[in-house]
């Protein structure tokens, strides 16, 4: 197979980058390369990507999955959480809710608030290292991603359009959250960022973003509409981290996810 205008596959190219392509079709895929410079330049950075996240995350990677992002646990529904949710709308009731935004944070059981943020930040850590296969649903079938996410989860799953913050949906997938299923979608940027939107099923009203931090990932956590979202991602830029939560908070409203 010599010939140059053989078609080279997506899949082929990722696994030329990973150095899994099969050792007699790597002939084929570099001369393919060699004359088709668009794709030479994609696969270039793929391989810049992959050293930037392995560099990043590889000590991650090695850890265990966290039992709480087992898919088993949505067959369970985790008591400890709902008495804790409880909690929460007694003490809300008690201290009233003419105070606002700021009144229902502070009632918030800070149990809710740590046990999204705890599970948004495992996922976001876990998959933001894989580079062929960081989702189910490629972002290209959003509107698929957003059918299959809404039936399966119970509520509308909206993938805001974030290419005013310089992101492109990645994807996404289905996880186990703090009481029932989960939606996660992947973002990233040009330079290879990575951010997560991680949203499930709460017990507690309305909420204001409050932030989390693990390591050098940050997260924001807000609920609305009996549904708690958390955007996370990688770095110490807050500011950024703000910027595309508030894009997020601002399309969910729209949107009705």
């Amino acid at each position: 197979m010599n010939d140059r205008n053989i078609p080279v596959t997506e899949d082929e190219l990722h696994a030329f980058v990973d150095g899994e392509l099969p050792t007699e079709r790597r002939a084929d895929v570099e001369a393919w390369l060699a004359a088709h410079p668009e794709d030479a330049e994609r696969v270039q950075s793929w391989r810049a990507m992959a050293e930037m996240l392995h560099a990043r995350y590889d000590s991650v990677a090695q850890e265990p999955v966290p039992a709480r992002l087992e898919l088993e646990r949505l067959e369970r529904r985790p008591r400890q959480w709902l008495y804790g949710a409880v909690a929460a709308t007694l003490v809300a009731f008690i201290a009233g809710g003419t105070a606002g935004w700021v009144a229902r944070g502070a009632a918030n059981a800070p149990s809710t608030f740590q046990s999204f943020t705890a599970d948004a930040l495992d996922a976001y850590r876990l998959y933001v290292v894989e580079v062929r296969h960081p989702v189910e649903v490629g972002g290209n079938e959003r509107d698929h991603l957003q059918a299959w996410l809404t039936r399966r989860c119970g509520w509308t799953v909206f993938a805001p359009n974030l290419e005013a913050s310089g992101l492109k949906l990645v994807g996404g997938r289905l996880l186990p959250g703090p009481n029932g299923p989960a939606s996660f979608l992947m973002y990233e940027g040009a330079s290879g960022e990575r951010y997560t939107i991680y949203t499930a099923k709460t017990e507690t009203g309305e909420t204001q973003m409050r932030y989390a931090k693990a390591d050098k990932d940050g997260a924001l956590f807000w609920a609305e509409r009996g549904v708690g979202y958390v955007v996370s991602g990688g770095g110490a830029d807050r500011d950024r981290l703000t910027k595309v939560a508030q894009a997020v908070y601002d399309q969910a409203g729209k949107n009705g996810g």
